[in-house]
């Protein structure tokens, strides 16, 4: 039986230098080739924390405006070899994200807006032993961490913004699109609640 949680957006994380330090493709690419198993598993091929995820090298620090895209496009050759464990798409109703993520014991995923335009999707997958007082997203953040960021939609209503995690391991975010008014049409269509 799996279990699911509802997951807190936050809105008010506001660290000043947080993904200051850009990944590159060179550093990355040493990185990955040094990194155990763990590493692999959050930013090997098809994890929605993979500079790779779109076809080419993107840090993922950066605002991405991923539902500019059709999923079927950007990750065509991944699918095709069973690798992709990441979907979005659109209904009438809402924005809807999906992604297996990270599963290293207990998830710390979080989820936070940034003034409404943003939403970031990050974690710990490694813990800090350096100075606890020093935020772990202000350095090297991949060593102790992943993230993904994500530009919204003009018409996206961040405010109603749901997530959820499903036995620890699968993401669910749904974005209500502004234009609509009545919250049980929403409901109605599988709103992100753990049922």
């Amino acid at each position: 039986m799996s279990t699911c949680r509802q997951l807190d957006v936050k809105t008010d994380d506001h660290a000043p230098k947080k993904w200051s330090i850009s990944l590159n493709d060179e550093v990355f690419k040493q990185f990955l080739s040094q990194g155990g198993p763990a590493v692999h598993g959050v930013f090997g091929d098809g994890s929605l924390f993979s500079p790779f995820l779109f076809g080419k090298f993107f840090d993922p620090s950066d605002a991405f405006p991923l539902w500019d895209f059709d999923s079927d496009a950007l990750l065509s050759k991944l699918r095709s070899c069973g690798q992709s464990t990441v979907d979005w798409f659109q209904t009438d109703n809402d924005y809807v994200l999906k992604s297996e993520i990270p599963a290293l014991g207990e998830n710390s995923v979080q989820i936070y807006t940034d003034n409404g335009k943003v939403v970031e999707i990050s974690g710990q997958w490694k813990s800090q032993r350096e100075s606890k007082t020093k935020d772990w997203r202000c350095g090297h953040w991949w060593e102790h961490g992943y993230v993904r960021r994500l530009e919204l939609p003009d018409d996206a209503d961040w405010r109603k913004l749901e997530a959820k995690l499903s036995s620890e391991k699968n993401l669910e975010i749904r974005i209500p699109k502004a234009n609509l008014h009545s919250d049980t049409v929403q409901g109605k269509n599988g709103a992100a609640g753990c049922s």
